[in-house]
C-alpha cells in the first residue's frame, strides 16, 4: 500500500496528512497558541485531593487544574508505601497531600473543560525504545511477533544497560563504600522495544540507549532545580514528534512546504532516521500543498454528519460528550438479488468506511455501530471481520464487542486528543450545539404567550414584537387570525418588526 506524508506548516499552524493510495487517512493539527501537552513534564504542586474519587487536582502552570488518579501514582516514588512495603497504598491521602510538589507527565491533552490527565510514571521515548527511569521491567512491543527477534531485541537491551551502569559506577568517585556501590546497581532504567525496531541495527539501538539515558540526565537535574509549578521538559514539534512516533514503516514520500521546518526535520532524520531522510521531499510549487492532494476537501467532508458510499447507502455519525453514534443506511442503493444481500454488502462497505471515519476524524470514547439488521450469523461475522481488520491500521487502542442482537456493535478508542470536530468548531450559537432549532411556528407561539403573560403583569398602551425575518413574515401572514384574537382579548394593538441580526430563536416584546 503507497503511503505519503504530507507537512503544511504556517507561523500559526502546523497539520501533518496520512495518506494510503491518495486517500486522506489521518489529520494531526498543531497550533502554536494551543500546542498538545502530552509527553511534557511538570513539578506540580498538589492543589486538592478527592478521596471520593481516589485523584487529585494539580496546578502545573496552566490555566486548567491537571488531574491525577492514584493508579497513575508510583508506589515508591513520591508516594508513601503501605505497612508490608510491598504494595502502594490505597488511599490517595496516603499517597499525596495538599501542598506537596510532584514530578508528574502528560498523557492526555486538555479535553473540552477537561484539564489534562497526569501519571508519575515518566517515560522518555526515541525511535526504537521507550525510557522508563522508574522501572526496570524491559518490554517488547506486542507487534513485534517473531520470538527469536524479541530475544534478540531484549539481549542487546540487556547488555547495553548493564554496560552503561558500569560505565556509570566507574565515573562516580571510587571512594564511595561498597553498600553505595550495591545502591547504585540497583539503580537501572526500564525500556519498551517499540514496533519500529523491528529489524534494527545493533548499532541504532546502542545510539538509542545513549541518547535516552544522555536526555534523562539532563531531565533529571531540571527536575532537582526546578520550582513548582514548571515545565521541565517539553515533547518535540508536530513534525519531528510524528516521524519519530506515528510515521508508517512504508512511507514512499514525505512532502513539506516550509524550508526551515524541512531543514529541521531533515537533520533529525540524518541523526534518529536515516532510512527516513531519503523520503523528505520539500515542495515548492505555487499550488498549496494540501489543495494540490485535495485534503481540504476532504476535512470539510470529515465534518459533515453524513458520509456517502460507494453503493449509494450512506453513514450517519453523530458525536456527543457521552458517546459517538454511527448509524448505516442503505440510501440509494437497492441490490440485485434480494434484501439480505443487499443488507450485507452496505454493512461490508460501511465496515471499511466508518473505520476510516474514525481514524480521520480522531473519535474517541464510547462508540456505537448501528449495522443495518442481517438475519444470517456468517454475514454477522464477515461483517465484524472487516471492522476488525479495517481498524487494525489505527494506532489508537481499541477493543469492538460482537454484533449484538440488535445489530449494534460497541466498540472503545483511546482518546489522547481532541477530535477533528472539537479542534476546527465550536458550538453553534444559533443552535447551541442541539443540531436543531426551533420552527418559526414554534416561535410564533412562544411570542403570543409572551405577549399575553406580558398583558397579565403589565400595563402597557400597544406592544412591539422584535423578530427575525421568518418569524415576522409568518406572524403578518398565517397566523393574523391568532394576532387578532390576542389584541382582542388584552385589548392592545400590536406590532411587528423584522431584525436582520436576530437569529429564527431570537425575539424580544417590548411595552411601549
Amino acid at each position: 500500500m503507497k503511503e505519503e506524508i504530507l507537512f503544511s506548516v504556517t507561523p500559526q499552524e502546523s497539520r501533518v496528512a496520512v495518506l494510503e493510495n491518495g486517500m486522506l487517512q489521518e489529520l494531526f493539527i498543531e497550533r502554536a497558541s494551543s500546542r498538545g501537552l502530552v509527553g511534557n513534564i511538570y513539578r506540580g504542586k498538589v492543589i486538592r485531593v478527592l478521596p471520593g474519587m481516589q485523584a487529585a487536582f494539580i496546578n502545573i502552570g496552566r490555566e486548567r487544574s491537571a488531574f491525577l488518579h492514584a493508579a497513575e501514582i508510583l508506589p515508591n516514588s513520591e508516594a508513601e508505601m503501605n505497612e508490608e512495603n510491598a504494595i502502594p497504598a490505597q488511599d490517595i491521602r496516603e499517597l499525596l497531600h495538599d501542598g506537596q510538589t510532584i514530578t508528574v507527565q502528560v498523557i492526555k491533552d486538555e479535553l473540552g473543560t477537561k484539564g489534562a490527565r497526569l501519571t508519575t510514571h515518566l517515560t522518555i521515548p526515541s525511535r526504537f525504545l521507550v525510557l522508563m527511569p522508574d522501572n526496570q521491567h524491559i518490554g517488547i512491543s506486542q507487534r513485534i511477533e517473531d520470538e527469536n527477534e524479541r530475544q534478540r531485541l531484549k539481549d542487546i537491551i540487556l547488555k547495553e544497560r548493564e554496560q552503561f551502569q558500569t560505565e556509570r559506577n566507574k565515573s562516580k568517585n571510587k571512594s564511595k563504600n561498597e553498600s553505595s556501590k550495591t545502591q547504585s546497581s540497583t539503580d537501572l532504567h526500564g525500556y519498551i522495544v517499540r514496533t519500529a525496531a523491528e529489524g534494527a541495527e545493533f548499532s541504532e539501538l546502542v545510539a538509542d540507549v545513549t541518547f535516552l539515558n544522555k536526555l534523562w540526565q539532563r531531565i533529571g537535574k531540571q527536575i532537582q532545580k526546578a520550582k513548582a509549578p514548571s515545565i521541565v521538559h517539553e515533547d518535540l514539534d508536530l513534525a519531528r514528534r510524528f516521524v519519530r512516533d506515528l510515521a508508517p514503516t512504508n512511507v514512499e514520500k514525505i512532502r513539506i512546504d516550509s524550508e526551515s521546518t524541512h531543514n529541521k526535520l531533515l537533520e533529525f532524520l540524518n541523526e534518529f532516521t536515516p532510512d527516513l531522510s531519503e523520503c523528505l521531499e520539500l515542495y515548492t510549487g505555487e499550488r498549496p500543498l494540501f489543495d494540490l492532494f485535495n485534503v481540504e476537501d476532504d476535512i470539510e467532508k470529515a465534518l459533515e454528519r453524513k458520509v456517502n458510499l460507494k453503493s449509494g447507502g450512506y453513514l450517519i455519525i453523530e458525536q456527543t460528550e457521552a458517546m459517538v453514534t454511527i448509524d448505516v443506511n442503505t440510501g440509494a442503493f437497492v441490490g440485485y438479488r434480494n434484501l439480505e444481500d443487499t443488507v450485507f454488502k452496505t454493512n461490508l462497505e460501511a465496515a471499511s468506511s466508518l473505520a476510516r471515519q474514525i481514524r480521520l476524524r480522531n473519535l474517541g470514547g464510547m462508540i456505537i455501530i448501528d449495522f443495518i439488521d442481517m438475519k444470517e450469523e456468517e454475514h454477522k461475522r464477515q461483517v465484524l471481520r472487516t471492522l476488525e481488520k479495517a481498524i487494525d491500521k489505527d494506532r489508537a487502542k481499541t477493543q469492538i464487542s460482537e454484533v449484538s442482537s440488535l445489530g449494534l456493535v460497541q466498540m472503545t478508542r483511546k482518546r489522547s486528543r481532541e477530535s477533528l470536530e472539537n479542534t476546527l468548531c465550536e458550538t453553534c450559537p444559533t443552535c447551541d450545539s442541539r443540531g436543531t432549532i426551533k420552527t418559526a411556528q414554534s416561535i410564533c407561539y412562544e411570542i403570543l404567550r409572551e405577549l399575553h403573560r406580558s398583558a397579565m403583569a403589565y400595563d402597557a398602551k400597544k406592544y412591539l414584537v422584535l423578530a427575525s425575518q421568518e418569524v415576522v413574515d409568518r406572524m403578518l401572514d398565517e397566523e393574523t387570525a391568532h394576532i387578532a384574537e390576542l389584541e382582542s382579548m388584552i385589548n392592545k394593538p400590536v406590532r411587528f418588526q423584522a431584525e436582520p441580526l436576530y437569529t429564527q430563536e431570537q425575539f424580544d416584546v417590548v411595552l411601549l
